[in-house]
């Protein structure tokens, strides 16, 4: 008798589609759960049924318990998939989903609490005889204990939540001095993502490769994994590329480690799909860091190289069947690398962006897979967070893959809000990247912030781009009004002058001149650098061009005065201002802070009259589950403060005014 027939997908984006596609592959009804901001998603659309659960904030919607209970209660289906973040390793999730009697796929609530827990979850491995990390893991230690603990194991170590995951609360400390700051923003952090302050020490594995072992157990007592996965090259603690096999590991250090993480998994007698996390040290030892108790986003690498659906097997599982194949069954063939586009700036701390998808063009090509959960139209919010697709390429060997990779990037476009599609390109065609000979600073010695800037800034050819396109549509539509044929566009009997053109970007404003030579000839001079500039075609979204008789293609895409480019390397936007008047000067430096994004208040550490310098942190911020500090960008005196914790801000608005020391006070009217 089989135990279930419908799925309720408690999740959003692209792995509420990700499910979707193998329960209806199956033969699974679905019903997909949606907040007001996800009216419309694709999840929604794609599966057979959708049931609203609330407002847009994931604390009203998606991290709801009893409405999720509620919608599958309503919808008649008879399992939960939890997808992976929001509450996919919550035990009471788990525990709510077996007292009103549905399958929950992924284990029990015992093995999520046990795990869930760095601390409790460290003990159980020693005991297993798992090798760890030395490190100190008192359940009650406050900032002082956990100080001089820190002393004695030594710098560098890192702060971590217990409870916590992906990077959050999470410190790397190189000196005693800097120790206490830690464990107060690890502490805060970890506090407001968990809802747990808990924190534990450990030493810093230096030039270590974060690899993970992905496992999976039946309740037939059959314990299997399926090879590694590195996750070495992240930012903010957090991945952004995931790679399989490991460059790093031998036939034989696979087995090894693969072994180790069965005997973590027996040793808590679990269920499902898990991810058995790593430190490999240079010298080839390995410790246990972690157990995800979830599906992981990085999942799609071993699906490449297994042949296998990870989603498929957890589907088997939990219906109660044994796993589909046994150790000596599973093989692995080839490399797939993965990259997780996110809707953030590099440029500017990794801020998320929120905003609409004017464009989103993905590539179709052999070797590659594209996971996503947005279209064209589609606003992006900013309650969740801010990856938008996963992009994975498969090879016959890495660097076939990597090819593969590099190109689709190349052809992804997105306009509308910026993405890290520059980076991810400059990683993959980093040469440390391409030896395989890495480790989880990468990012760190190979994209510092001048780096990042320089990805993000708009060339002199780009802009001569720019000035181009704009110039000749507009030309074209003059044409088409004026019923002008279009050999004779830009035609005149005697010398033209160069038209200039005030172009805005992120950066400032800078001058293009532009002169047409003929209909499609343009003489275009950027930055001091002249360009003759031919266009081959602009129409449909693509403006194939030429550049000293070199042809060319970029993706662009009108918008007012403004235009969207993409030569292949990242969208520009570029905005004609040139009859704009003078923009205020309002912004940094006049003590006057807008928020950077649509976000919640975590913090507010200062009030009216305090004295502040350059650089006090004033406020925190949280959005798309990263946490940014607005600091004082003068010295002066708190006026006033528009903000409370909790309370939800927009993009631009004012929270903090200062007044500067050295402007006097106006008398009373």
């Amino acid at each position: 008798m089989e135990r279930f027939s419908k799925v309720l997908i408690a999740n959003r984006g692209e792995i509420a589609v990700r499910v979707i596609r193998t329960c209806r592959r199956l033969g699974y009804r679905t019903v997909a759960v949606f907040s007001e901001a996800d009216q419309g998603a694709p999840h929604v659309l794609a599966a057979d049924e959708a049931v609203p659960i609330g407002a847009s904030p994931a604390r009203e919607s998606y991290l709801v318990i009893d409405k999720l209970i509620g919608a599958a209660k309503a919808s008649g289906a008879q399992a939960i998939h939890p997808g992976y973040g929001f509450l996919s390793e919550n035990a009471a999730f788990s525990r709510a989903c077996k007292e009103a009697g549905l399958i929950f796929i992924g284990p029990d609530a015992e093995a999520i609490t046990l795990m869930g827990n760095k601390r409790q979850a460290k003990l159980r491995m020693i005991a297993a005889g798992v090798p760890c990390i030395p490190g100190y893991e008192a359940s009650d230690a406050d900032d002082e204990a956990l100080a001089v603990e820190g002393e004695r194991i030594g710098f560098p170590l890192m702060v971590k939540a217990a409870a916590g995951g992906g990077g959050r609360g999470m410190r790397l400390v190189h000196e005693a001095s800097q120790l206490r700051a830690a464990l107060r923003g690890a502490r805060s952090e970890s506090t407001n993502a968990f809802g747990s302050g808990e924190l534990i020490l450990e030493r810093a594995v230096i030039d270590a490769r974060h690899v993970e072992i992905q496992v999976f157990a039946d309740e037939h007592g059959n314990v299997v994994h399926l090879g590694e996965r590195d996750c070495s090259v992240q930012r903010r603690h957090q991945k952004i590329v995931e790679e399989s096999p490991s460059p790093a590991v031998s036939a034989e250090l696979r087995e090894r480690m693969g072994q180790v993480a069965v005997t973590a998994a027996r040793a808590i007698a679990y269920k499902g799909a898990g991810t058995i996390e790593f430190l490999l040290a240079p010298s080839g030892e390995f410790y246990f860091m972690e157990m995800n108790t979830r599906l992981q986003v990085e999942h799609p690498v071993t699906e490449e190289i297994t042949g296998l659906d990870l989603v498929e097997w957890q589907l088997r599982v939990a219906s109660g069947e044994v796993l589909p194949r046994a150790q000596k069954d599973i093989t692995w063939t080839g490399h797939a690398i993965e990259v997780r586009l996110c809707a953030e700036d590099p440029a500017k701390q990794y801020a998320p962006q929120a905003g609409r998808l004017l464009t989103w063009r993905l590539p179709s090509r052999e070797g590659v897979r594209v996971d996503h959960g947005v279209r064209e139209g589609q606003d992006i919010p900013p309650f969740y967070d801010s990856m938008q697709a996963k992009v994975i390429a498969y090879g016959s060997d890495r660097e076939q893959a990597r090819r593969r990779l590099v190109e689709a990037l190349h052809e992804l476009t997105v306009f509308g809000v910026t993405t890290n599609k520059a980076l991810l390109l400059h990683v993959l065609e980093d040469g440390t990247f391409r030896s395989g000979v890495y480790d989880t600073g990468f990012i760190g010695k190979h994209a510092d912030s001048a780096t990042l800037t320089r990805l993000y800034e708009t060339t002199p050819r780009e802009r001569a781009l720019a000035a181009t396109a704009l110039f000749h549509d507009e030309a074209q539509v003059l044409a088409r009004r004026s019923g002008l044929d279009g050999s004779l566009v830009n035609w005149n009997t005697a010398y033209t002058h160069p038209v200039a053109i005030t172009l805005e970007d992120r950066n400032g404003q800078s001058k293009v001149t532009v002169r047409p030579v003929s209909p499609t000839l343009y003489e275009v001079s950027a930055d001091g650098e002249s360009l003759e500039v031919g266009v081959l075609g602009l129409a449909d979204s693509v403006f194939d061009y030429s550049i000293a008789g070199a042809r060319g293609r970029a993706r662009y895409l009108r918008s007012g005065d403004s235009l969207w480019l993409d030569s292949g390397v990242g969208a520009r936007r570029l905005t004609d201002v040139t009859f704009r008047p003078p923009k205020s000067t309002e912004g940094a430096g006049t003590g006057r802070l807008l928020a950077p994004m649509d976000g919640r208040i975590l913090r507010v550490d200062a009030k009216p009259g305090d004295k502040v310098k350059p650089g006090d942190v004033l406020l925190v911020l949280e959005a798309m589950k990263m946490e940014f500090q607005l600091a004082a960008d003068i010295s002066g005196v708190v006026e006033a403060v528009n903000a409370s914790v909790g309370g939800q801000v927009s993009a631009k608005q004012l929270l903090v005014v200062l007044t500067p020391e050295s402007k006097p006070k106006e008398p009373p009217a």
